[in-house]
């Protein structure tokens, strides 16, 4: 997910990002850490392994967040079942970033200096994990985001690789990519609309490569609006979209906005087919659209419990086990990514950042629930995107795409 809010919090990370270089001094001072940033040591004489997990347990995507981490705690639980790794147990150390960006730059400050993980689960969103990400190249720390799907998590604007930070889920280009040619090869549509919100990153990037994609295909863009998070009255906009007559049409955003327009939408007599990315995913999406609204609408997404899989089943089957529910892509991502760092960690056969992310960099073919995937130039995973219908309220398993 990509930060949502952005504007709102812009003040707050701009005076967080300003004292960031002093924090990391007193905090090197304080802790012992070089200014070079160099990883400390402590860990490799530890009993345990801690993982640190920075993420949105309250605030705006609490869903998310919360999501990720009980993922993550049933991968913990199972390795720490098996023998640990190298016989260590693994210790995650939780962090509530709050879903603010200032504060998830100072989650990672303290898992860092205080706390001293040996790797971290960066944030769920895009802008909160890349408000982490000069404090993972600091302190030589690998951090990996379950769910930050903005290219520039890992890879910066002026084309430079966040060396320290890594990702589990696919980017959003791919995402908007997908849609596209569902849109076009599965349901033959041909004149498009796109209804994005404009005040994130996140949207305008899944809504930029879909347009480019289905228009590459033979489609025609009949409406493009745009709406503001916290917005709650669509209808006009979509009045004008209905007025386009679009036999598709394609909303990137996130689910507290999306379930209202899907309701209004249907309200306003629209039957076409919609469809968004995983930023849909949260069972509030049902509650605030309605079961039936949603019919006919189509998510792009990291995987589906539904997937006929023996692999994926047993981890349904766990997690149900375990919190008495249907893992979501979030859980899922969440789980994965503890297995990312655990299997790296394994094969750097150290505890050091250094080693741990050199082995994050090189991993080919790692089978996960998510996918099996290899971690390509930017850190990313080359891997499988699954698309989602939604019938009567529930999630079905359409199909997979392969990249």
């Amino acid at each position: 997910m990509t930060e949502k809010k952005t504007l709102k919090r812009f003040a707050s990370v701009f005076l967080a990002s300003s004292l960031i270089v002093g924090a990391l001094a007193g905090c090197s001072s304080n802790e012992g850490t070089s200014s070079e940033g160099g990883s400390s040591s402590a860990s490799e004489s530890s009993d345990v392994i801690k993982i640190g997990a920075n993420l949105e347990l309250s605030g705006a995507v609490a869903s998310y967040g919360s999501s990720i981490a009980n993922g993550a705690e049933l991968a913990v639980e199972e390795i720490n079942a098996a023998g640990g790794i190298d016989g260590k147990q693994i210790e995650l150390v939780k962090v509530d970033n709050k879903s603010e960006s200032a504060e998830a730059t100072n989650a990672a400050i303290k898992l860092a200096t205080q706390d001293k993980v040996t790797a971290m689960i960066a944030p769920a969103t895009s802008g909160n994990a890349i408000a982490t990400a000069q404090i993972a190249n600091q302190y030589k720390i690998p951090t990996v985001t379950a769910s930050g799907t903005a290219p520039n998590v890992t890879e910066n604007e002026d084309g430079t690789i966040n060396d320290f930070v890594f990702r589990t889920c696919f980017i959003d280009p791919f995402q908007g990519i997908v849609a596209a040619n569902f849109a076009s090869n599965e349901l033959e549509a041909k004149n498009v609309a796109i209804y994005a919100d404009n005040a994130s990153d996140y949207a305008k990037g899944l809504a930029a490569s879909f347009k480019e994609q289905i228009e590459a295909n033979g489609g025609t863009v009949v409406a493009e609006e745009a709406y503001v998070a916290d917005d709650t009255d669509f209808k006009s906009t979509l009045t004008r979209i209905k007025s386009a007559n679009p036999d598709f049409i394609f909303i990137p955003g996130y689910y507290e906005e999306v379930g209202l327009i899907v309701k209004q939408a249907r309200e306003l007599g629209i039957e076409a087919p919609l469809m968004g990315a995983d930023g849909w995913d949260s069972p509030t999406l049902v509650e605030l659209a309605g079961a039936e609204a949603l019919n006919n609408t189509f998510i792009t997404n990291h995987y589906s419990s539904q997937d006929p899989e023996e692999t994926i089943q047993g981890f349904v089957e766990a997690f149900n086990t375990k919190f008495s529910e249907s893992p979501n892509a979030f859980h899922a991502l969440g789980y994965d990514t503890v297995y990312f760092i655990k299997d790296a960690i394994e094969r750097a056969g150290s505890t050091d950042g250094e080693a741990v992310q050199k082995a994050l960099a090189e991993t080919e073919n790692l089978s996960l629930i998510t996918g099996t995937f290899s971690v390509d130039e930017k850190h990313n995973p080359v891997k499988s995107a699954t698309v989602l219908e939604y019938v009567d309220g529930n999630q079905k398993f359409n199909s997979k795409v392969n990249p």
